[in-house]
């Protein structure tokens, strides 16, 4: 192991260098986003941190704004161990451990030369010397303090600790120490391995310090204070912070502490019901009963008796007497989804009941009063099913006192994370796991898919992300979405060549085929026959047309032809 990361340290070789790295960088101009495989990232100007570092300790002290920059760096390398471990699942432990350096020089933190690794991840040990020099950190500090003596680089220790200590699966503790001009040495060595006192004084800079603890009981104390002052609107019933959530949420609560008949219009899964038992709850009814009744699930010839009850005897089969949903919801609420799939004669029946506060059961000679809040939900345009004829017009303008409009989930966007990590709490405790982490690129495409089955096709695909998804693992696209398609616009992307510079990925097809063959195995020789093949047998064995459709000139192609070991026959 040892021998392996001292070669490495010193090869030159792509395959273990920075180029491969560099290639999992993608930029959508379009959409505003970076992404460092499965991770978004953010390109800032060195300024704006030198002007961070600069307030924090003016602020806070210099000794508290080295802690907050040292645990923001252990924070970044912990998401580096992560993504690399999960971008190279099968790579061996010395190239693992190389990465961290790597990703360092490609963040644009500081130029890393490894001098010294020991490692091996299977017993803990490890032991590492690394030259520190172009540090963004050190020139930053230079010019807003001046040149001091001591350790600046704060973010770079903070990550370097994170990253290894991530990747070791035991606590490594890194310590900067002056070198000369530019230039700095690093060492990395488990907590035991240091002095008490030298341990002692690094250590603090990873723990939280008072103030800290000070703004979070702050925080908690304002969210209690906002939690006790909002009406009685469940968190796990109602999440959105989004404009149109808002509008439908308010005219809930302006319901609410009425006894107004309300019509709740919306398409399919958008979440009518999780509205009429939020407006229940929020009511004076709310020790009353909620009876919620699927008007286009009940067969034509019970409608009637499911809807007012049954007298003994009234049919064939009915040997008991049973009240119906109007009774059953008496001081309640009563919630007619699907409303307008009633017939008319059944709509003539709701009528009557909604009017006089009366109804009469099945085979009954007697009225009963019933006291119940209407709340009624479709997912059709009643005023065209008015015009149509489908409708009763006196029933519309009876149900249509306060309609309500559940918003899409498309005009919900904002409300997506939200909702995404409420039910992914509500599947893993279901499900007995830790809850998971969606990946920032997984939300990405929740983000901007069209959800043609709104909030119930989001739960729907949470439930399956976590119940595809190891204990412990993250939640990525792959386990939410069964096919590649996302129904949305393909998003213009950019990467990284080895050179530096940025190349055009337009064809998505091709790096998905790309990743296909690669994970296949199959030979870099075959591909190229495989290619040389097709263009041939597409020009009829033309060589000319065959080397134009390749990008190649005749003779190129010629000169690959009678290098294969076995030629074609044509």
């Amino acid at each position: 192991m040892q021998k392996k990361l001292k070669a490495l340290a010193e090869s030159g070789d792509s395959a273990f260098g920075i180029e491969d790295l560099a290639t999992r960088l993608r930029f959508e101009f379009t959409e505003g986003n970076i992404w460092l495989g499965e991770e978004r990232m953010v390109l800032l100007h060195m300024k704006a941190l030198g002007s961070l570092r600069k307030e924090l300790a003016d602020t806070l002290g210099s000794d508290r704004a080295r802690g907050l920059l040292t645990r923001m760096g252990y924070a970044a390398g912990m998401c580096d161990a992560e993504l690399v471990r999960k971008l190279y699942p099968d790579a061996p432990d010395p190239e693992i451990i190389r990465k961290g350096p790597l990703l360092h020089n490609l963040e644009g933190f500081v130029k890393v030369d490894p001098v010294r690794i020991d490692a091996d991840i299977a017993k803990g040990t490890y032991y590492s010397e690394v030259l520190w020099s172009n540090s963004f950190e050190g020139e930053v500090h230079r010019q807003i303090f001046g040149v001091e003596p001591g350790s600046t680089g704060w973010m770079q220790q903070g990550y370097a600790t994170g990253y290894v200590s991530g990747i070791m699966g035991t606590f490594i503790l890194f310590k900067e120490c002056e070198e000369g001009p530019g230039q700095s040495r690093l060492i990395g060595k488990p907590l035991k391995g240091w002095a008490p006192a030298e341990a002692e004084e690094l250590l603090r800079h990873f723990h939280p310090d008072a103030i800290a603890d000070q703004i979070l009981q702050l925080q908690q104390q304002v969210q209690g204070l906002r939690y006790s002052i909002e009406d009685s609107m469940e968190a796990s019933d109602m999440v959105g912070i989004s404009p149109a959530f808002k509008a439908a949420w308010l005219l809930i609560q302006k319901a609410a502490v009425s006894q107004i008949t309300v019509l709740l219009l919306g398409e399919t899964g958008v979440g009518k019901e999780v509205f009429a038992r939020a407006l229940h709850k929020a009511s004076s009814r709310a020790s009353g009963p909620f009876v919620a009744v699927n008007c286009g699930a009940l067969p034509e010839p019970l409608i009637e008796s499911e809807l007012f009850g049954v007298e003994k005897g009234a049919y064939t089969g009915a040997r008991n007497s049973r009240p119906g949903r109007f009774e059953r919801a008496h001081w309640g609420t009563l919630f007619l989804d699907e409303v307008a799939e009633l017939s008319m004669s059944a709509q003539t029946k709701l009528l009557r009941a909604i009017q006089e506060g009366d109804i009469e059961r099945l085979g009954d000679t007697k009225t009963r009063k019933v006291d119940v809040r209407i709340v009624a939900a479709t997912n059709v345009d009643l005023k065209q099913a008015v015009e149509q004829g489908r409708f009763r017009k006196d029933l519309y303008y009876r149900l249509n006192i306060l309609p309500v409009l559940v918003p899409p989930l498309r005009e919900r966007v904002q409300d997506i994370p939200l909702l995404a990590q409420r039910f992914v709490e509500k599947f893993s405790a279901r499900e007995g796991k830790r809850p998971a982490r969606i990946t920032n690129r997984a939300m990405h495409a929740l983000m901007n898919y069209s959800w043609p089955g709104n909030v119930r096709e989001l739960e729907n695909m949470i439930e399956r992300g976590v119940l595809l998804t190891q204990n412990g693992e993250q939640i990525d696209v792959s386990n939410l979405f069964l096919t590649s398609s996302r129904n949305g616009p393909e998003v213009p992307e950019v990467s990284v060549d080895r050179h530096g510079k940025l190349l055009a990925c337009e064809d998505h097809a091709i790096r998905e085929l790309v990743e296909h063959i690669l994970d296949k195995g199959v030979s870099l020789e075959n591909v190229e026959s495989l290619l040389v093949d097709t263009a041939l047998a597409r020009s009829l064995g033309n060589v000319s047309s065959a080397a134009r459709t390749l990008g190649l000139t005749r003779s190129q192609l010629r000169y690959r032809l009678r290098s294969r070991k076995s030629p074609p026959e044509s």
